[in-house]
């Protein structure tokens, strides 16, 4: 080989290795954040019935494992285990495919989380709206899986749902428009920059506790748990489900709450911002409250009725959300931010 051959093929070579990183990198990237996403499902569960367990003064899980720990191994293999059943008078391509709508609404969603500077699949400048258009088709799911069971309980679970996160969206969308006013952008990573001096949490608290409480109606738990309430539906829009078809909607419910959960941190505490520790580890204990904060709701308050929960989201939730913006405009306008 001679050496115009020669430094031809290193050429080459040298154009092929940052082609190559820059193809492995997202792959890994997305294999590394399906990995803990999953992971932390898993942990959610046992997180949450240990700590049900200790507010509520009882044991919880403790057999299976040193602290129940193969408590969440040993349901999975239940659920894998149990019969794959489709009921006869049901839709069942219909039936088949809701589940996995809101499995894959949830981790497409998580594409263009930022968990830390650089660790991130997609920064899209649109990142935010991006994640309510998800959330919007999540409804899709738990509508189609109640509607094509073709039982009674189910439908009704299904309305309740579609008309509980349809109207719970409003408020969410609303309740954020204050933080892209503040930012300047829809960007998730560049929401977490500007708030490197002051965490938006401050000036825009109403806005807060709005997207918290519209979060706990978007992730469907108490006391927003009303589409699925075992005293009045069996189990709601999944009561025909069974197998890993329940597996995903049980999954992409605990998912779910670590979206919301992540989402909280971003819009509202500064994302990675904190002292001394590194900014991923900051991200991940922020995130890790407000998960222990949705547990606790759930040990807290009461289940309301329907008409109820309809009433507090547009006659209570609406009005603040508005007013919260307006305000928020008039001071942005008046240069006060």
């Amino acid at each position: 080989m001679g050496d115009f051959e020669c430094k031809l093929v290193s050429e080459q070579s040298r154009e092929i290795e940052p082609n190559m990183e820059a193809v492995l990198k997202p792959i890994l990237i997305i294999v590394a954040v399906l990995v803990v996403l999953l992971a932390l499902a898993a942990g959610l569960i046992w997180v949450e019935r240990r700590l049900l367990g200790l507010w509520q003064d009882r044991y919880g899980p403790n057999r299976a494992g040193p602290f129940g720990l193969l408590q969440v191994l040993a349901d999975m293999v239940k659920i894998l285990t149990k019969e794959d059943w489709i009921p006869p008078f049901s839709d069942k391509w219909v039936f088949v495919i809701a589940p996995t709508i809101i499995m894959f609404t949830v981790l497409v969603s998580f594409a263009v989380v930022p968990f830390a500077p650089g660790i991130f699949i997609a920064d899209l400048n649109i990142g935010l709206l991006f994640i309510l258009g998800m959330s919007s088709l999540g409804v899709y799911s738990v509508a189609l899986g109640g509607w094509s069971s073709a039982a009674k309980y189910s439908l009704i679970g299904a309305v309740r749902a579609a008309a509980q996160m349809v109207s719970y969206e409003i408020y969410m969308g609303l309740s954020v428009m204050g933080v892209v006013m503040l930012a300047g952008s829809f960007n998730l990573r560049e929401i977490v920059d500007a708030q490197q001096n002051l965490w938006f949490v401050i000036p825009q608290f109403p806005g807060f506790i709005v997207f918290v409480i519209a979060g706990l109606a978007e992730t469907r738990r108490l006391p927003f748990d009303l589409p699925e309430a075992e005293n009045e539906l069996v189990a709601g829009f999944h009561t025909e489900y069974s197998g890993m078809k329940f597996g995903m909607f049980f999954v992409g419910e605990y998912l779910g709450i670590v979206l919301i959960s992540a989402l909280t941190v971003i819009l509202f505490l500064g994302g990675w911002h904190g002292p001394v520790l590194p900014p991923v580890i900051w991200f991940f204990l922020k995130t890790f409250v407000f998960i222990i904060l949705f547990i606790l709701f759930r040990a807290t308050f009461p289940r309301p009725r329907y008409d109820q929960l309809m009433s507090f989201g547009w006659k209570v939730m609406l009005p603040i959300s508005l007013l919260n913006l307006v305000v928020l405009g008039g001071i942005v306008l008046a240069g006060g931010f």
